[in-house]
């Protein structure tokens, strides 16, 4: 594997989901954020790290079934969900109460180790923008490398 801006972060023993999120975050210039890990047992997906994230949403975004939301969805799919502008969506995707972020352009990519789904990672800028397949691939290697550390706690 080679060394990218999560190597130190998630060698560490035990990891810290939220300098890993917020690591994530920086590195795409980002200003919210989740970071949730699939529970074998129930399939849902359980927040271990989140920013930006208004308090009265938190109770929202704690569990989250697969299919719902843009995580969930981007867990059911197994591939990128995108929202140009989350504020402007009328594709139903988000959740009606993830306008109250006020984030505009949101990706959430699968934490997958092979074919296993780990888990699912969030960015979202408060601008409106379209995610390049450059930084897509980027995000999904950033989810990659976090796979392997999620699957396990």
């Amino acid at each position: 594997m080679t060394t990218s801006f999560l190597t130190p972060l998630l060698n560490r023993e035990p990891e810290d989901w939220q300098e890993v999120l917020d690591a994530v975050i920086a590195e795409f210039d980002c200003t919210t954020g989740t970071l949730h890990r699939l529970d074998p047992t129930d399939q849902m997906l359980k927040l271990v790290a989140q920013k930006g994230i208004p308090p009265q949403l938190l109770p929202v975004v704690q569990i989250i079934p697969v299919g719902k939301g843009i995580a969930g969805a981007a867990a059911e799919r197994r591939e990128p969900v995108e929202l140009c502008n989350l504020q402007a969506d009328l594709g139903g995707v988000a959740k009606e109460g993830a306008r109250q972020t006020q984030v505009q352009g949101s990706i959430a990519v699968p934490v997958l180790e092979g074919h296993l789904l780990c888990g699912t990672l969030g960015i979202g800028k408060m601008v409106a923008h379209d995610f390049t397949p450059e930084e897509k691939s980027r995000l999904l290697q950033a989810a990659g490398e976090i796979a392997p550390y999620l699957a396990v706690g």
